[in-house]
C-alpha cells in the first residue's frame, strides 16, 4: 500500500483516502508526503487533511490526489480564519484520530477473522471485484488448483480458474447456483453469487461446492436411505441399493482420499496426467494406493471410454509373460488355446494398460515392451504379422528403478521411456492427517457392501488408528476396518477391539537417536512379529486356502509365498 524510497515513507497519488488513514495511523505520522506517477512530489497529505475529509464524509475509496485538490481548492478561498479553523480541528483531533484507529483496528481484527474462517472451509471460495479480478482465494482453492495464492490475487479469474463464469455474474448480477463447471476435465458443482452495494454489483463470490459430482450423488443415497429407513420398506431398498452403489462410486480424482498437502500434490499431478497421452510413472511403497492412481488418471483422461487393463508384472511367470502381454496365434506351443488369444496390449487398444510392478519384468521382456512403446505394434506369440494398438501406458513400481538402472537390472532406455511423467505416492505414517477420512471412507463403503450397520470409532481408538506406522499403508489399513466389521460385534469400535499389534508399535521410539541400532533392531522384530501373526491369522481365518489368505491380507499369492517361505509358516 505504501512505498519506501530509502528510509523515507511515501504515498502515491492514487492510492485511496482509506491506505492515507491507515498509513498515518500505522506509523504515528503527522503528514507524509504524496508522490505522483512520475515521481514528483505533489503535496502532503497532514491529519488535518484527513480531518476534514472525514468531516465532509468523503468516500474512503476516493483516490488520494483527488482528496489533496479539493482540501487545496477550499483551503485557498480561505482568508486568516484558517488559524482559527485550523486551533479548532487541532483541538478535535486526538479524539478523531483515536476514533479511527479503533475501527481501523477492528476492520483488521474482522478480516483476519475472515480470512481464517475462509481458510479452515473444505469448500474452494474465491471472491472477485468488479472488474473480474481476483481479490481473495481460499486455501482448499488453491490447493485444488495447485497454486499459491500470490500467484491468483491480483489476476483476472480467467486466467486462474477455468472455464469460469464468474467475471460474467459480475456483469449480468444474476446468481448461477448448483451450475456444473469443468475444471481440468473434471466436472465440478459450483455456485456463483454478486454482491450488491448501493444498487450495484461490486464483485462476486464463486464457491467450489462439490468437487466432483459423485459427492452430490453420495448426498442424495444418504437421502434416499433415510427416507427408506422411515417407511420401512424393505423391498424398495433391496431394488435400490445396486442403483445407489453404481451412482455414488467414486470416478477419476474422487477415488483419491485426502486433503494433506502431499495427496493434493498428486490430485494435481494426475489432472495435469489425464489430459495428454503420455506415459505415467507411479512410484512409491507397496500398498499406497497405485492402481487406484492409474484408474484415476485413466477415467479423467480421454481413454476414459476405454478398457483399463491392469497385469501384474510380478505374479505372471517368466515363461507366460510375453504371451499374456502379447498374445499367440492357435498352436504356438504346447496346451496353446485353440485359436489363439488376444494379449494384453490388444485387450486395452483404445483404453489404458496398467503396468504394475514393472521393476520385477525380466530384461529380456524389457526390451519387447520398449519396442511395443515406441512402435505402438504388437506381435503374437507364433505370429507372422504386428498388429497396430493404440494404448495408454501407465506402469508403478515399489523398487528404485534409477538404482536398478545403475544396476544393469533394468534397462536404461526402457526407464527414461516409462519416466516421462512421474508420480510419487507418499507412505500414509506422512500423511497421518488423512487416516480419520481414510478410515471414515472405507468403514461406510465396506459396511454398505457387508449390509451392516454403520460403526463408528471412539476417540482413544482413533488415536492409537493415527498414530500407529501403517507399513503396508492404505491396503493394510483396509485389511483392518474389513477385520473390525468382521469381529466387532456393536456398533462402536473401543480401543480394546482394534487387533493387539496397531498397539504394540511404538513409533515415538524412531524419535529416540542416541539409541541408534538397538531401536533400529527391536522396530524390526516387532515389525517381524506383527506381520507373521497377521500372516498366520489370515490362514486360519480362510482354512489354510492361501488364496483366499492372500487376498485376505491385500497381496498376492506369489508374495504370500514368498513370507509363508520367510516366516516358516
Amino acid at each position: 500500500m505504501t512505498v519506501g524510497q530509502g528510509t523515507t515513507i511515501v504515498l502515491y497519488s492514487h492510492q485511496t483516502l482509506r491506505e492515507a488513514m491507515e498509513l498515518l495511523l500505522a506509523h504515528t505520522m503527522d503528514a507524509v508526503d504524496i508522490i505522483d506517477e512520475h515521481g514528483r512530489t505533489i503535496g502532503r497529505c497532514t491529519q488535518r487533511m484527513l480531518l476534514w475529509a472525514a468531516a465532509r464524509e468523503m468516500d474512503r475509496t476516493t483516490p488520494i490526489r483527488n482528496v489533496l485538490a479539493a482540501f487545496s481548492s477550499e483551503a485557498g478561498r480561505e482568508d486568516s480564519g484558517a488559524e482559527t479553523m485550523c486551533m479548532e480541528v487541532d483541538s478535535a483531533a486526538a479524539a478523531e484520530l483515536e476514533r479511527l484507529r479503533h475501527e481501523l483496528e477492528e476492520a483488521h481484527r474482522l478480516a483476519e477473522t475472515m480470512k481464517t474462517v475462509l481458510d479452515a472451509a473444505y469448500e474452494g471460495v474465491v471472491v472477485v471485484d468488479g472488474n473480474g479480478v481476483i481479490r481473495e482465494i481460499n486455501r482448499a482453492y488453491c490447493q485444488f488448483l495447485g497454486i499459491r495464492r500470490e500467484e491468483a490475487v491480483g489476476k483476472h479469474v480467467t486466467d486462474v480458474i477455468e472455464n469460469t463464469r464468474l467475471h460474467i455474474c459480475v456483469q449480468s448480477g444474476i446468481p448461477e447456483r448448483g451450475y456444473i463447471q469443468k475444471i481440468y476435465g473434471q466436472p465440478m458443482v459450483v455456485h456463483r453469487i454478486p454482491i450488491w452495494r448501493d444498487g450495484k454489483v461490486i464483485g462476486a463470490i464463486g464457491m467450489l461446492i462439490f468437487q466432483g459430482v459423485s459427492e452430490v450423488y453420495e448426498i442424495f443415497r444418504r437421502l434416499q436411505e433415510l427416507s427408506r429407513e422411515a417407511s420401512r420398506k424393505e423391498k424398495q431398498e433391496t431394488e435400490a441399493k445396486p442403483q445407489e452403489t453404481a451412482a455414488s462410486a467414486p470416478k477419476g480424482i474422487e477415488r483419491i482420499i485426502g486433503r494433506h498437502p502431499a495427496i493434493a500434490a498428486v490430485k494435481q499431478m494426475i489432472r495435469r496426467a489425464a489430459r495428454v497421452p503420455s506415459t505415467v510413472l507411479i512410484t512409491g511403497e507397496s500398498g499406497t494406493g497405485k492402481e487406484v492412481v492409474a484408474r484415476a488418471i485413466h477415467e479423467a483422461g480421454p481413454h476414459a471410454d476405454g478398457p483399463f487393463v491392469s497385469v501384474n508384472c510380478a505374479a505372471i511367470p517368466e515363461s507366460l509373460l510375453e504371451a499374456e502381454l502379447f498374445g499367440y496365434e492357435d498352436g504356438a506351443f504346447t496346451g496353446a488355446k485353440k485359436g489363439g488369444k488376444p494379449g494384453k496390449f490388444q485387450l486395452a487398444h483404445r483404453g489404458t494398460l496398467f503396468l504394475d510392478e514393472i521393476g520385477d519384468m525380466p530384461l529380456a521382456m524389457q526390451a519387447k515392451i520398449l519396442r511395443a512403446l515406441e512402435e505402438k505394434k504388437v506381435e503374437k506369440v507364433g505370429g507372422l504379422y504386428e498388429t497396430e494398438v493404440d494404448v495408454r501406458i501407465i506402469a508403478a513400481t515399489n523398487k528404485p528403478l534409477e538404482e536398478m538402472v545403475r544396476n544393469g537390472t533394468f534397462r536404461e532406455d526402457l526407464f527414461y521411456r516409462l519416466n516421462i511423467i512421474r508420480i510419487h505416492l507418499p507412505p500414509l505414517r506422512e500423511r497421518k492427517t488423512d487416516i480419520p477420512a481414510l478410515l471414515a471412507y472405507h468403514m461406510e463403503r465396506m459396511c454398505r457392501q457387508f449390509g451392516v450397520a454403520l460403526k463408528s470409532f471412539t476417540k482413544e481408538a482413533m488415536e492409537v488408528l493415527v498414530h500407529y506406522s501403517w507399513p503396508g499403508n492404505v491396503r493394510e489399513l483396509v485389511n483392518v476396518v474389513e477385520w473390525l466389521i468382521s469381529m466387532v460385534e456393536g456398533d462402536v469400535i473401543e480401543r480394546e477391539h482394534l487387533p493387539a499389534y496397531l498397539s504394540t508399535v511404538q513409533p515415538a521410539v524412531s524419535a529416540l537417536p542416541d539409541q541408534g541400532v538397538r531401536i533400529a533392531d527391536l522396530w524390526k522384530e516387532m515389525v517381524y512379529q506383527s506381520e507373521r501373526e497377521r500372516i498366520a491369522a489370515a490362514l486360519v481365518a480362510a482354512g489354510g486356502n492361501k488364496t483366499e489368505a492372500a487376498r485376505r491380507l491385500g497381496i498376492h499369492r506369489s508374495t504370500l509365498y514368498e513370507k509363508l517361505k520367510k516366516y516358516g509358516l
